[in-house]
């Protein structure tokens, strides 16, 4: 399992020439190592929370706040007995049949602390309890590992909650709320004897609980953390380096180096740095993970991720983590939203792995994960981790959960695929790439036609919160013809999605009048609102900034420009789009969109917001309408800058709007002329966020209206990364009511095939039509011809077919198609009764040599647009031996039955 960092630009693949595969830049990456997949495997399950996890030689350690344990969700076996700790095989998941209690006279017992001896003879284990399996303790133990019972000569008298605990060869660190140690003045840290439990001299008073200590790997230092502000009488809120003889304070961290409301809940190391998981309350607070220097204790970098780290774990290099992370805009990352408690990244940045396994918030205090180890058995790693939650990856698993480095069996989601042509000779195939939860980077194969053969591959990367758009542009298309593409998804280890769904387009022979005039200008988002199907929203320029649905808009709603686009209906509620890739905004830009509303709440029509689903926080660079229907475009500068229509236009109508701003200030125009500007506004605020459309926060705006959100329809929204002059502004305008080509699909009315070895037969209601020239089959095919659309010419006409299921369906022999000129019927006509030809070839058709695959032939456009009005029949012929199989019109509809695709250009 290979997996990458971030997202990184991808390399495209391709198969046949012609093709150019694109996906949205992004910033370079370095690949990355991810020891686990993020599959859980099945675990024995608590019924309350674990709260610490060790591990020695292929056992796994878990103590918390529990009664019992259970199988796995469909597993066999019965609850047992399981008073605050259990002890379970890595590589099963299964308890071991070491059984200890951890027990109190009064009140909660629980086990808050494990951490094994250096020699992994020994487990010491730290809570509140006073008894193991009835042998009298406070609140420590130390339990040998072979015998599974407490060591009789280990006498250590904690009188409150040990939190943490930390190892060596000869000493025991322990942190807590404990103020004395067996009599001894020792506050929330001490050391002991790891033989017989004697207080050692080590001193680090602290004024509030411990809850992490850790030990340098050469021994000398110990790491603490906690909730504390000082330490020694010295200043250092929730973290400090020790002697880890004396205690001595050898690093402080003074005030600001972590805020006041938030606390270290958990401390690891490596050869290089130590990492702290922290947790915060209120407003203000750090939630996320440091990295700090073994050499110089300073810090090498800060996460600010928010959503409480419990359990921090480096591993190979990467630092694993336990959380509820909900924001990590403050890296650059996903806004606020929902909750991830699994998260990876590299022990060098706060940049997220791809790896995304999760489980619910669960029970106690809705943490989720608490604790993280990892052990090893039969050369097989695996990560563990215990907490409150009661799913992992949606399912039930409560408390306890583990993935395997080996074993990877998740299939990437299905891609969500769409297509467009806007000029002749070339379709643009996009889709919005898929989610794995333990491979960012995967391969996506591109198929044509019902081919099994892939057109074209290309890599892309994509993480849960950004799945950008990738692409690829096939230019070995016909114009006039029509084509039909899916795309798969596979991860580096071959676990492949299913097919997408089929995404048709027909290639125009003249440029769309509309679309050509967007795209000529360059914008790095075209979002023509043409989709049928949710949530996916196609992005038709070179940027491949495609978006997502919301709420629900109303799709397929008549379009604002001439031809047969499409718009989309929000209802002024929650219907919104949002881009699926954060991006910021340079010192030009211009906004458009088309809108038709008779609101009288006004509400935004497109805009730049730091939040996808959610409202903003950060928000400008947008045109809203105020209640009265009068449109403003506001950035925000040193103030809240807006220009205003004096007209209003919640008329019914469509409108076309488009806001621009650069050094020379800010524009409007409405219907392509210039309505409102400035010259004064030339800043925007800088921030990395979203495109919004039909909504986001209007909080603070001038005219502000009742609703945020547009009710109204939508079409060819527009974001450029220049001032669109007002000669093109108004060019755009104009060319939304010029036509372009129509395209009519006419499905053949009739069809039939006669054979020379039976030739009396008719085959009128056979499901499939056979081609051959010896011995002879001959198909026929006839269509009813629409007149052409007024003001236009018919510039092309392709006849299309589908070879049927049958596995000898292909042929590799050319069918030339001529007009009939003789009388037949679908029902009568057979090899002796079957009807004259004309002379002249209409065209060749090269057929398929698969089954269930598309082909198309050019016919002769002055033969067809001569009898446009009227009925017109083609023979499909064959001088070979091979035969052809095709779907017949009395095939299924989906199957690919015989048509006619006419195009109209204008005259």
């Amino acid at each position: 399992m290979r997996r990458t960092r971030g997202l990184s630009a991808a390399l495209a693949t391709v198969l046949a020439a012609g093709l150019t595969a694109v996906v949205a830049p992004q910033a370079a990456a370095i690949s990355e190592s991810v020891a686990f997949t993020a599959d859980d495997l099945p675990t024995w399950q608590t019924n309350g929370i674990v709260w610490a996890l060790a591990q020695a030689d292929g056992v796994v350690f878990a103590g918390g706040t529990f009664s019992a344990v259970r199988p796995p969700e469909g597993g066999t076996g019965g609850e047992r007995e399981a008073l605050n700790f259990v002890a379970l095989d890595a590589a099963t998941g299964a308890p071991t049949d070491c059984d200890l209690s951890f027990t109190v006279s009064s009140g909660t017992a629980t086990v808050r602390a494990l951490a094994v001896s250096p020699d992994e003879e020994t487990l010491y284990v730290g809570g509140y309890f006073g008894a193991v399996n009835g042998t009298a303790v406070s609140s420590v133990a130390a339990i040998d590992i072979d015998t599974c019972t407490p060591r009789s000569g280990f006498h250590a008298a904690f009188p409150a909650t040990v939190r943490a605990l930390a190892v060596t060869e000869d000493t025991v660190y322990a942190g807590g709320d404990f103020t004395s140690v067996s009599g001894q003045p020792r506050e929330r840290f001490a050391a002991v004897d790891a033989g017989n439990g004697a207080v050692r001299p080590f001193t680090a008073n602290v004024d509030e609980p411990g809850r992490a200590i850790e030990i340098t790997p050469d021994g000398r230092h110990a790491l603490l953390g906690g909730d504390f502000f000082t330490v020694n009488g010295q200043n250092s809120h929730a973290l400090a380096v020790v002697d880890a003889a004396s205690g001595a304070v050898k690093r402080a961290y003074g005030s600001g180096f972590i805020p006041t409301a938030s606390v270290v809940k958990d401390i690891d190391t490596d050869g290089t740095g130590f990492y702290t998981g922290n947790e915060g309350t209120g407003g203000g607070v750090f939630d996320g993970r440091i990295a700090l220097d073994l050499g110089t204790f300073d810090q090498r970098w800060r996460d600010t991720c928010l959503g409480a780290t419990q359990a921090v774990e480096s591993h190979q290099d990467v630092l694993y983590s336990a959380s509820h992370a909900h924001d990590c805009s403050g890296v650059g990352e996903f806004p606020d939203g929902r909750r991830q408690h699994f998260l990876a990244q590299p022990t060098t940045s706060t940049a997220k792995l791809g790896w995304f396994p999760d489980t619910n918030d669960g029970l106690g205090e809705s943490i989720g994960p608490r604790a993280l180890t990892v052990s090893s058995k039969d050369g097989v790693r695996y990560l563990w981790s215990g907490g409150e939650f009661t799913t992992v990856n949606g399912a039930p698993a409560q408390g306890l959960t583990r993935f395997a480095s080996t074993g990877d069996v998740g299939a990437p989601t299905v891609p969500v695929i769409g297509a467009d042509a806007v000029a002749p000779g070339k379709v643009k195939v996009r889709w919005r790439t898929s989610l794995d939860n333990d491979d960012s980077r995967l391969v996506y194969r591109i198929y044509r036609n019902g081919s099994g053969t892939p057109l074209a591959t290309v890599d892309a990367d994509s993480v849960y919160w950004e799945r950008p758009q990738a692409s690829f542009t096939d230019t070995t298309v016909t114009p006039g013809s029509t084509y039909t593409y899916r795309v798969t998804a596979s991860d580096p280890v071959g676990n492949t999605s299913a097919l997408s769904a089929t995404t048709s387009v027909t290639v125009p022979r003249t440029a769309e009048p509309y679309a050509a005039a967007v795209l000529a200008d360059g914008p790095d988002l075209y979002w023509r609102h043409d989709e049928r199907t949710t949530p996916y929203v196609g992005d038709s320029s070179a940027g491949d900034h495609s978006g997502v649905m919301s709420g629900g808009p109303a799709l397929g709603e008549a379009g604002a420009t001439a031809g047969n686009g499409t718009s989309y209906g929000f209802d002024g509620t929650d219907d919104r789009l949002h881009g699926d890739r954060r991006t910021t905004v340079g010192s030009a830009y211009s906004l458009e969109t088309w809108f038709r509303t008779t609101t009288t709440r006004g509400g935004k029509l497109v805009g730049f917001g730091n939040n996808t689903t959610r409202n903003s926080g950060s928000y400008d660079k947008h045109i809203y309408m105020a209640n009265d229907g009068r449109l403003f475009f506001g950035a925000r500068g040193s103030s809240t800058n807006t220009v205003s229509s004096p007209a209003r236009y919640n008329d019914g109508k469509w409108h076309h709007v488009v806001g621009t701003q650069g050094p020379g200030g800010m524009t409007l125009y409405v219907d392509g002329a210039r309505v409102a500007g400035s010259s004064l506004f030339t800043t925007h605020q800088n921030y990395a966020g979203y495109w919004r459309v039909g909504g986001d926060n209007l909080s603070g705006w001038p005219s502000r209206p009742s609703s945020d959100n547009f009710a109204g329809r939508l079409d060819e929204t527009a974001v450029y990364p220049t001032v669109l002059p007002a000669a093109r502004v108004a060019a755009h305008h104009q060319a939304a009511t010029r036509q372009g080509d129509t395209i009519t699909s006419v499905q053949a009315s009739e069809d039939t095939y006669v054979n020379e070895g039976s030739k009396s037969t008719a085959y009128g209601s056979a499901t499939s039509l056979a081609v051959r020239g010896s011995s002879g089959y001959e198909a026929y095919l006839r269509f009813e011809l629409p007149q052409a659309p007024a003001g236009t010419v018919l510039t092309g006409a392709a006849l299309e077919v589908r070879t049927d299921s049958s596995a000898s369906a292909g042929s590799a022999d050319a069918v030339p198609v001529r007009p009939v000129t003789g009388d037949w019927t679908e029902e009568g006509t057979t090899w002796n009764t079957r009807p004259a030809l004309g002379p002249a070839t209409l065209g060749t058709l090269t057929p398929p040599t698969a089954p269930s695959s598309a082909a198309a032939v050019e016919l002769d456009v002055a033969a067809l647009r001569a009898a446009l009005g009227g009925q017109y029949g083609v023979a499909l012929t064959s001088a070979g031996t091979d035969a052809l199989w095709l779907w017949s019109s009395e095939a299924p509809a989906a199957s690919g039955t015989p048509r006619l695709v006419l195009t109209f250009s204008p005259q």
